[in-house]
């Protein structure tokens, strides 16, 4: 930017032309139009909030590499300069026999298994698609073994498939583990039949595993489906304590705590190893808890650096974003893991451009690699609810924290795309999204509360009202995660000189009312009566306008955090405030503002109002002393002149939802009564009565009949 832009971009507003003004006159209006209110905030919060909320890619060059990815490469990657070279000698082996027969002890079989057994025995070649991880190698060697093969090689993934039959030896029985193919160069029937030709030559069998996602081309395969977690649990155990004491081992709390989770093959083989030495006397169910709860750890750091299981930067940035969106609609968790996995690529290489596999990996195999689970269920909007979504959750509860812990803690150069994300994630229009944006910065202030505040939370602060938001419902998380600075953190910016910290923290104990009523309704009132206005209303136009800035917001953000405590708990707030009415002036004037706030809401599918269902509920009680504190504030805003109006235009609404609803009628049969114990109440009401009616209806009948209750008084 030139020096002249910046000067002209630095000008006073004054010297702006009109149409500046207007335009920005504009904005301010639609940003308020946009403003949402405080009680649907705090719906979305809760609708959309985690569970601890509730206590309120490829690119081919020269058709030889595959799977490069926005950088990262599945594969070897060969650069060749001048004359291409002579064939490399392909590696193979021979697996110890010692080791299949020892497999064979803890081996349970499966449908998959059967199934992929007998095409073997049939065809001689069978194809085994599945993720890593799940026993796939087991299966084979087990297939061999039962097949009676003899020798068994493992042989070395080929460059090229042309070449896999200089790889058949006389051995009789060969694993190929991991064969990776592309859409260039797909498994085809032609490589098929010519493997089992030269098998049936040789009288030997091959078995091949396969990813979900590799590209096979009208060739026969098996998905593998492992056996259950039990079944291989059982198997493992019952070798060394008999079937008998396992039966007594199976209803241990941790070993159901572990099967819950759908452990790997590898992990229930070391657990098993563990409820072993437990049935021996050698461990106790502390340790045995303590191994569950290490699992998980090491999971999370397996994904994110295990070099012998490489997970790509793409399925690292889902595997995140899960983390984020856990249980929540599949679709999202997705789509924003892609604008993540852009923001990883940019910090791990910034000079290549990342390339999203649009149409690459399938649902199912992201799932598995993640340990969730996927269920059909009912996505709450604020249009209703959307049946039949597709939702994603890790099967262990612990892993969203633990994961971006990890992250955040011990993966620092991460933190700038992760923060730069959430940024984002903040400024969606979805309500869902934004949620988890907070709820997410809450569980990175769990592992380090200094960073998630510079980073985060201050930030937002800083900002606009929609910022404000998301700071607020951040710290209001980080409360319910036991981080011990969020009380200290609001008193602080309640009496400090930073506007939208301020706000931000007045916003917050709103929220906070449900687990924290007494405190947060005593820093609320603090701050009301606290209140510092600017200094200097004499001052020039700027000072001028932030002052009547100040005041437009303060009338704002005090009734929006008193209506949040007043609805979220009713009689106890109710009292509080009732009784300084008459006292607190500065109270009285937010105290009001906020029941009107209030009176406004409504609920179910008759839209009842929430104040009036509430007083016919407090009506029926033997002590009415809430139904009073309910009268009085009507009372005192019907007979406030900067409030009547907008009192009188709530009670016009509610008689228009009597004649749809009875018990609302009924409630307000009750209500007006009392309210008309004053001439000028009496007056005001009546003629309410006599003139309401919906458009060019006639007149309400619920008025009439109102109006017949309150003349015969």
């Amino acid at each position: 930017m030139s020096q002249e832009e910046t000067t002209a971009g630095s000008a006073p507003d004054a010297a702006k032309p009109d149409g500046d003004h207007k335009k920005q006159d504009e904005s301010a209006e639609a940003q308020e139009r946009q403003r949402q209110k405080a009680w649907n905030a705090r719906w979305d919060l809760i609708a959309h909030g985690p569970a601890f909320v509730s206590p309120l890619a490829r690119t081919d060059a020269q058709r030889d590499l595959f799977g490069v990815t926005g950088g990262v490469v599945k594969g070897d990657v060969n650069y060749h300069f001048g004359s291409r070279p002579e064939q490399l000698e392909h590696l193979s082996g021979e697996i110890p026999q010692e080791q299949v027969e020892e497999l064979s002890y803890v081996f349970h079989g499966c449908p998959s298994f059967d199934e992929a057994l007998e095409r073997l025995r049939s065809d001689r070649v069978v194809i085994l698609s599945g993720g890593r991880d799940t026993g796939r190698r087991s299966a084979a060697l087990m297939m061999l073994l039962r097949l009676r093969a003899g020798r068994v090689r493992s042989l070395d993934p080929p460059a090229s498939l042309s070449v896999l039959l200089e790889q058949l030896d006389d051995a009789t029985g060969h694993v190929l583990l991991n064969l990776a193919t592309s859409r260039s160069h797909p498994l085809r029937e032609p490589h098929l039949l010519g493997l089992r030709e030269r098998l049936e030559r040789n009288g030997g069998y091959l078995v091949i595993t396969v990813e979900p996602s590799a590209a096979l081309e009208d060739v026969p395969f098996v998905r593998w489906e492992p056996p259950s977690a039990e079944d291989m649990l059982r198997s493992h155990v019952t070798r060394h304590t008999g079937q008998a004491a396992w039966e007594g081992l199976f209803t241990l709390t941790p070993v159901t705590e572990f099967l819950a989770r759908q452990q790997q093959p590898g992990e229930i083989e070391e657990f098993a190893r563990q409820l072993v030495a437990f049935h021996r006397g050698e461990s106790d169910t502390q340790k045995l808890a303590a191994y569950g709860e290490e699992a998980v750890t090491t999971q999370v750091s397996r994904w994110l650096t295990d070099e012998q299981r490489p997970t790509s930067l793409h399925d690292k940035a889902f595997l995140i974003s899960l983390a984020v969106f856990d249980k929540a609609p599949y679709a999202v968790t997705a789509e924003l893991a892609d604008l993540l996995y852009i923001r990883l690529q940019q910090t791990a290489n910034p000079r290549v451009p990342p390339e999203i596999p649009v149409f690459g990996g399938s649902r199912e195999e992201r799932m598995r690699l993640a340990n969730a689970r996927g269920y059909w269920d009912t996505e709450v909007t604020e249009w209703g609810p959307l049946v039949g979504q597709y939702f994603a959750a890790f099967r262990d509860e612990r892993m969203a924290r633990l994961l971006l812990e990890e992250v955040w803690n011990r993966r620092p150069s991460a933190r700038s795309a992760l923060v730069e994300w959430i940024r984002d994630l903040a400024e969606d229009g979805r309500p869902l999204v934004r949620t988890r944006a907070a709820s997410a910065t809450a569980l990175l202030a769990t592992a380090d509360l200094s960073s998630a505040m510079a980073l985060l939370v201050e930030p937002w602060a800083d900002d606009d009202f929609n910022s404000w938001l998301t700071a607020a419902n951040a710290l209001t998380m980080a409360q319910l995660l036991g981080v011990p600075a969020v009380f200290r953190i609001l008193h602080d910016w309640c009496t400090g000189d930073y506007e939208g910290r301020r706000w931000t923290a007045v916003r917050t104990y709103g929220l906070l009312g449900p687990v924290a009523y007494e405190h947060a309704l005593n820093a609320l009132l603090d701050a009301i009566r606290g209140q510092r206005h600017p200094a200097d209303q004499e001052g020039d136009e700027d000072d001028a306008e932030a002052y009547a800035a100040f005041v437009e917001e303060e009338a704002k953000q005090f009734p929006d955090a008193l209506e949040l405590l007043l609805l979220a708990l009713r009689e106890p707030v109710l009292r509080a405030l009732a009784e300084r009415l008459e006292s607190d002036r500065k109270v009285r004037t937010y105290a009001l503002l906020a029941f009107l706030q209030a009176c406004r809401q409504t609920d179910g599918p008759d839209d009842r109002p929430l104040v009036l269902d509430w007083y016919a509920q407090a009506a029926a009680t033997v002590d009415d002393t809430e139904a009073r504190d309910l009268v009085t504030f009507w009372q005192a805003a019907l007979a406030d002149r900067e409030h009547t109006a907008q009192a009188l235009r709530i009670l016009r609404g509610w008689v228009l939802t009597a004649d749809r609803d009875p018990e609302s009628e009924a409630a307000l049969t009750s209500l007006l009564p009392a309210l008309v114990t004053t001439p000028a109440n009496n007056h005001r009401v009546s003629h309410l009565l006599r003139s309401v009616r919906d458009a060019e209806k006639p007149p309400s009948p619920a008025a009439v009949r109102l109006l017949a209750r309150i003349s015969d008084l």
